[in-house]
């Protein structure tokens, strides 16, 4: 189907000179012939011709062709417009446009990287990694972090290795019978460091600090952290964790580059991805504690005690501050604790008096 019009219906401007033409239109298999004076015939498929917006007034309309940025068709008879069936859709962006467009599907493909692909990656990738990588790992991270702990930058923070103590920390980890993970063998190390924390590595690795043992008010509290920290190593988190923190840095340094700004950058959306991870590993460290504690008969309260003890001495954290901690709200758990605990069950101190003492006097 064809349709014809009266050349005093549409004006054609060039662009390249404030002169308007008299044309013809006509419209056939999908193209809008353009007639002008001089014989020649100019082609717009109708798929690509555009109206400009509240240009024409109340007379007419203004269309363009899309790619070209100067010629446009000035048109009074506005019964060719419904035949022009894409002439309101957007046209894809150009200049700033365009470069808006670009940077926003930049943003969005790193988001997708780091918030979905590198997360999937590790946790396929740690499930292949050979329990001796894993260990070896693990030690070599923690190699590094007893050297960077040691503010004069001379040697590694000690180790807190006295006989007695180390011994009554090996009955408590056999009380608490961690389950084997992947042929991975648990391995608790004491650091002679002020410090509140305490921490899982890859390969079996539970790492306390001296500062936390000092914190604690009695040896079930010390259980329970170190139930949850067994939590994390049966549950693999440290290796996944290493895994998505490389791959996100990796990312972020291509984005952001090694240069001034860069690397504050760099290190504060670290912190909030590594937040949104440890979070959902946080809980389940929890939950596995809970448990844990009940079978070996210590009250999983413990844990919701060493937490109260944390937010008297650090406060609880809420709004913007919360999401860059590697923890979730110390109520929320202290609370799950509570409710974990069997009123019915028969919980027993998880060490003796004197393996307490031993447990405290580990670094001297």
């Amino acid at each position: 189907m064809s349709v014809g019009f009266d050349g005093m219906g549409a004006a054609y401007f060039e662009g390249d000179r404030p002169v308007a033409e008299e044309v013809s239109l006509h419209i056939a298999s999908g193209i809008l012939q353009i007639g002008l004076d001089d014989g020649r015939i100019l082609r717009w498929p109708v798929g690509d011709v555009r109206q400009l917006p509240d240009m024409a007034g109340r007379n007419g309309v203004i269309l363009r062709l899309v790619g070209d940025p100067l010629a446009r068709l000035y048109v009074t008879d506005t019964s060719l417009l419904p035949r022009l069936t894409n002439r309101l859709r957007r046209s894809p962006p150009n200049g700033r446009g365009r470069l808006a467009a670009w940077a926003v599907a930049a943003v969005a493909a790193v988001g997708l990287q780091i918030g979905v692909l590198i997360p999937l990656l590790a946790d396929n990738m740690a499930a292949y990694i050979p329990p001796a990588g894993e260990r070896a790992l693990g030690e070599a991270t923690f190699g590094h972090i007893r050297e960077a702990l040691n503010e004069s930058g001379l040697n590694p923070v000690p180790l807190c290795e006295a006989p007695e103590g180390t011994a009554a920390l090996d009955r408590l980890l056999g009380r608490l019978d961690p389950p084997a993970a992947e042929g991975q063998k648990v391995t608790v190390a004491v650091l002679d460091h002020e410090m509140v924390n305490a921490f899982a590595l890859p390969g079996g690795f539970v790492v306390l600090f001296r500062g936390l043992i000092d914190a604690a008010e009695g040896p079930d509290q010390v259980a329970a952290v170190l139930a949850h920290e067994i939590g994390h190593v049966v549950s693999r988190d440290p290796t996944r964790h290493a895994l998505r923190s490389a791959g996100s840095i990796g990312v972020l340094g291509l984005l952001f580059g090694d240069f001034a700004g860069g690397a504050a950058v760099l290190f504060l959306t670290e912190r909030l991805i590594s937040a949104q991870y440890a979070q959902e590993a946080e809980a389940g460290a929890d939950r596995f504690a809970h448990d844990q504690l009940h079978r070996a008969g210590i009250s999983p309260a413990a844990l919701g005690d060493m937490f109260e003890g944390f937010r008297r001495r650090f406060g609880d954290h809420d709004g913007v501050t919360a999401h860059f901690l590697s923890h979730p709200r110390l109520a929320e758990r202290i609370a799950a604790a509570r409710e974990a605990v069997d009123a019915e069950a028969d919980y027993r101190p998880s060490m003796s008096a004197a393996d307490w003492t031993a447990l405290r006097a580990i670094c001297d």
